[in-house]
């Protein structure tokens, strides 16, 4: 028996995403998540992260096909030979990063994120943050619109427009990069090994109010946060062959 015979399929809201849900159950039928081989999502890049966050304990893997605008994560859309594009694809273990973040009344409170954790002032005023890494204070002052911590999944997105560093996907670093550095405008960031626990904490908090995000989840009025990468969860992320994660983000690295 194939190792992909039963499928889950999960589809965004936009009309080509339906009326590919509704020619791909028709001909390979659908089940509930807990009893599929595979999920197979339908959408943009959007609906990928979302499942994986929907189903970051379930150890399923995800097979994603653009059926929205960018598809950085996804494979190429076409109603046939599913069943063998699941048999023969690459599978690529990522981890997602873990947020703990403590607000201005004392309260702790946790989020995952799989591409990274943002750092934002939330008013016109420039935040303020001290910068800690395993212990140390690395950066005692950082006045800027911001600062994220990302994973090679993620160093393509945010991190890339903030002029974040592109990580191969094997490789076992988060990449620190601010946003808008005021002082100290020199300060492009830092490479840190995967294992790492960073700290950021806000200078000024009630002056300069700073939110947290981890991908969709958003705690406001943060005081100090704490990012490390969740190592003992994985999500299987399902690739062409030749099309794989790995590939894309190293053709990004040379801008095609």
């Amino acid at each position: 028996m194939a190792r992909f015979e039963k499928i889950c399929f999960v589809a965004s809201e936009t009309n080509e995403a339906k009326d590919a849900f509704k020619a791909l159950t028709k001909r390979y039928g659908n089940v509930a998540p807990e009893e599929a081989d595979a999920i197979v999502a339908l959408g943009g890049d959007g609906l990928m992260l979302q499942t994986m966050h929907d189903h970051l304990h379930s150890r399923i893997p995800i097979y994603g096909m653009n059926r929205g605008s960018v598809g950085f994560l996804l494979n190429d859309y076409t109603e046939n030979r599913l069943k063998d594009r699941l048999e023969a694809a690459e599978i690529t273990v990522i981890h997602p990063l873990r947020m703990t973040v403590r607000d201005v009344n004392s309260a702790t409170r946790e989020a995952l994120a799989i591409n990274e954790v943002s750092l934002f002032r939330q008013i016109h005023q420039a935040a303020k943050l001290k910068i800690g890494v395993d212990g140390t204070t690395r950066l005692e002052e950082l006045i800027c619109d911001g600062v994220l911590v990302s994973t090679p999944a993620g160093s393509t997105a945010y991190n890339l427009s903030a002029h974040g560093p592109i990580l191969p996907i094997t490789a076992p670093l988060l990449a620190l990069t601010p946003i808008s550095p005021f002082r100290p405008r020199r300060w492009r960031g830092a490479l840190l090994p995967n294992e790492a626990k960073v700290l950021i904490e806000v200078l000024e908090p009630n002056k300069r109010p700073v939110s947290a995000v981890a991908d969709h989840t958003e705690f406001r009025d943060v005081v100090a946060v704490e990012v490390g990468e969740a190592s003992g969860i994985d999500l299987f992320m399902m690739f062409d062959p030749g099309h794989t994660l790995a590939e894309r983000i190293l053709a990004e690295q040379f801008g095609y």
